[in-house]
């Protein structure tokens, strides 16, 4: 059985308090299955798409445990420890803990690197309720001393999958052995490969698996589309999909992934020179570079942003309307999160991939593993589709001969530049969400405002 309100759950009337102020209604279904398992205590291996609701279905258990069991802490000691593998992960955690907890009296920290430990020193030196940390700087403090996992109850292993890709798995395993045998332990994951399943087997007793959605599937409401053409076009396309979104009657932010950190500085560079206001966000920017980047990005003063995969991780903003993979993932679960960070909450969005020669294998695992052709769209003036036929051949194609349609079959009426936008949705046939082919009626500005 799965509740189907908040309000049916058994939960504290101070997080339900919180709950309805935050107009929480109806759980998702993570939260709807996960919830009523972590409260009875048992060991749980969630495993649902980003965006779905993952961190209250753990948040909210664990404050109700604080609230039922109040204690007094210990010197260096937690009762919750929450492992995330990135700082902006382990802030979006943090803020959701004192969001959900704000009418219950607990206590918590957040230790990560690229800061300074003295604040994370002495915040553990009284001891906490709940401790959000990332793998490297919790094993630094724990090996100087400043902090003890003895009297652990509850452990989450949260974003299970990324923790692996970025190779903490040793450390993972370090910190798990310092835990009490006896204790209360989640693990959630966008996605459940062989090797979390696992990992799950050796530290998870007995758990319940919760899976809501395959590791493949990417959100319905999500408009996708992959564009095929040369490297050097990506840029003035790119530059003609951002027009159209700085055009359109409500702006939207936009986020751009770049492949490398390298990549990312020069063409948030490139994009500034154009006329676009937009910054990067990487592991190479300093904590306090990160966090002005993402304040202004959510407050629409950059409305572009410019990230890698790890650091995009922890960025969750409502108003995402366009996601651009400028360079397409060589892992294919990473164009899932990526894509994901568009049509939050139920919103809709726009994800455009553009794939050159050289990325034409790369876009087959990423078809492979959601299971689905991704709908071509060749509206604009850099299509290229001798790729798009060695793409449905399953040949890689050098770039040499290649040629790029020019005139008339790619350009919208009127000739403006980008065609408002570029954007007319892909579909032959009443602009389907899904549809095949390049067909797309010419000229419509792509605007989901509502």
């Amino acid at each position: 059985m799965t509740s189907t309100t908040f309000e049916a759950l058994p939960l504290a009337a101070p997080i339900q308090r919180v709950l309805r102020d935050l107009n929480y209604s109806t759980p998702s279904p993570i939260q709807a299955q996960a919830i009523p398992i972590l409260l009875e205590g048992r060991d749980l291996l969630g495993c649902a798409q980003t965006g779905t609701g993952k961190t209250a279905s753990f948040a909210l258990p664990i404050l109700q445990a604080i609230h039922e069991r109040p204690k007094q802490m210990r010197s260096r000691k937690c009762r919750a420890l929450v492992l995330a593998p990135t700082r902006e992960l382990a802030g979006q955690v943090g803020k959701s803990f004192t969001t959900y907890g704000k009418h219950i009296d607990f206590s918590q920290t957040l230790v990560y690197g690229g800061v300074g430990q003295v604040p994370q020193v002495n915040a553990m030196k009284r001891g906490v309720d709940v401790l959000v940390a990332t793998p490297g700087r919790l094993i630094d403090l724990i090996e100087q001393r400043h902090i003890d996992l003895s009297q652990v109850e509850f452990f989450v292993l949260d974003e299970v999958d990324r923790m692996l890709d970025m190779g903490f798995l040793r450390d993972v395993k370090k910190i798990v052995s310092m835990l009490p045998a006896k204790r209360q332990s989640l693990f959630f994951s966008a996605t459940l490969a062989n090797n979390i399943v696992e990992l799950a087997r050796t530290i998870l007793k007995d758990p319940v698996q919760v899976s809501i959605q395959p590791e493949t599937t990417t959100a319905e409401n999500i408009e996708q589309q992959i564009c095929f053409l040369d490297r050097q076009s990506k840029r003035p396309l790119l530059e003609q999909l951002l027009q159209g979104q700085k055009d359109a009657e409500h702006q939207k932010l936009t986020i751009v992934f770049s492949r490398t950190k390298h990549g990312a500085n020069k063409l948030a560079k490139s994009l500034n020179s154009s006329g676009f206001s937009a910054d990067a966000i990487h592991g190479n920017k300093s904590q306090a570079q990160r966090e002005k980047a993402l304040a202004k990005f959510k407050r629409g003063e950059t409305p572009v942003l410019v990230a890698t995969d790890v650091a995009a991780r922890g960025v969750d903003v409502k108003d995402v309307g366009l996601v651009v993979n400028f360079d397409l993932p060589n892992e294919p679960e990473a164009y899932v999160h990526r894509i994901g960070r568009t049509a939050r909450a139920g919103a809709e969005g726009r994800a455009v991939s553009f794939c050159s020669a050289d990325e034409l294998e790369y876009l087959r695992e990423i078809e492979k593993t959601i299971r689905m052709p991704i709908p071509k769209w060749d509206d604009h003036n850099w299509h290229i589709e001798s790729l798009a036929v060695s793409h449905l051949q399953g040949k890689s194609k050098s770039g040499g001969g290649q040629k790029r349609r020019q005139g008339g079959g790619g350009r919208s009426r009127g000739g403006s530049r980008g065609g408002n936008g570029g954007g007319s949705r892909s579909g032959g046939g009443g602009g389907s969400r899904s549809g095949s082919g390049g067909g797309a009626s010419r000229g419509r500005r792509f605007s989901k405002s509502k």
